[in-house]
């Protein structure tokens, strides 16, 4: 109506048969779409739809609807790393269930009992997880950034996504200070009864070396806990950035130079807990619908009793935005 920004005016998706639909907004004011496709998808569907840096939407022959240098930059991604640890004795089979907050930023969580890291049970090297725990450090932030990728115009297949661990020095000291952290606990009076007696630090340290955590190629030995560090170090899927705050979308998570798009999922974080960000997410959805509601300029009081059915819309779709330039 009057603005010179390109304005998104609808929506692509398949249903559960393949079939492709399109969904268009209503000409009313306020109407808008919400993208809420996850740190991977919703830079990824950015980039399809024309958004995004102008070398990755030229060499793909994708039609420039605004040069946004900032979709896809500064992802990142939480590094864990485990511990296995052989018992003596059985372990109760349990899943984590508290989460010890370090002065220095490290979360140290525990599971035990069961093969959590699905992998052979012969790459225990004659232990069993059954009689045993993992003990996981997990890095708060993180300070390391990386970037993400498409590769190809295909909504349905994974972009390319480089996360960059402990490139950054103090992401690293504080995972070599987690498991220091770790390795006192387990060589304590209190934790005798569930440690080898005759398993030192170093023993410790070079079975899980051996065990597969991830796809790189690295030796067997332990040789510092910060090379330890980067050849053990693993995912546990808590991906955010690559629609950043104050670069990508605005403090009202309106995507900017777009009229009527939001981001609203963790693509849009600066930074993530050391433990599950799901609850942040929860209260940044919960957060949006509110504010949409006050600038309609509808009573919160009426639209409380459906606030979890609003959400759970908000949050549940993913969609592909059509954009055109000055659409009314």
């Amino acid at each position: 109506m009057g603005s010179s920004k390109p304005r998104a005016y609808g929506v692509v998706f398949e249903d559960t048969l393949g079939k492709k639909h399109v969904a268009y907004l209503k000409r009313e004011k306020n109407n808008e779409i919400i993208l809420s496709a996850g740190a991977l998808g919703s830079p990824q569907l950015l980039m399809l739809s024309g958004i995004g840096p102008k070398d990755q939407l030229d060499a793909l022959n994708i039609k420039i609807v605004l040069e946004q240098p900032f979709v896809g930059q500064d992802v990142a991604d939480n590094p864990l790393n485990v511990l296995f640890i052989p018992s003596p004795i059985g372990v109760e089979r349990s899943l984590v269930q508290v989460a010890g907050i370090t002065p220095f930023g490290s979360y140290i969580e525990a599971i035990g009992g069961f093969n959590v890291i699905f992998v052979n049970l012969s790459d225990y090297q004659g232990y069993t997880p059954e009689e045993g725990g993992f003990i996981y450090e997990k890095t708060n932030g993180p300070l390391s950034k990386g970037n993400l990728t498409i590769v190809n115009r295909n909504a349905s297949d994974n972009p390319s996504v480089t996360f960059n661990y402990f490139s950054e020095p103090e992401d690293l000291q504080k995972c070599v200070k987690g498991i220091e952290t770790i390795l006192k606990t387990v060589n304590s009076e209190a934790f005798s009864n569930y440690k080898l007696a005759n398993m030192t630090t170093q023993d410790i340290l070079d079975l899980n070396m051996k065990i597969p955590y991830n796809m790189n190629a690295h030796g067997n030995t332990s040789t510092s806990l910060e090379q330890h560090c980067k050849d053990t170090v693993r995912t546990i899927w808590h991906y955010h950035g690559g629609c950043n705050i104050g670069k990508v979308v605005d403090d009202e998570y309106k995507v900017l130079g777009v009229d009527s798009l939001r981001v609203v999922d963790g693509s849009t974080l600066l930074n993530s807990p050391g433990t599950n960000p799901q609850a942040s997410l929860l209260m940044l959805g919960r957060y949006l619908y509110f504010d949409i509601q006050i600038i309609e300029n509808k009573s919160l009081s009426d639209e409380f009793p459906s606030t979890i059915t609003s959400f759970e819309k908000l949050l549940g779709n993913i969609f592909l935005p059509i954009l055109q330039q000055n659409i009314y």
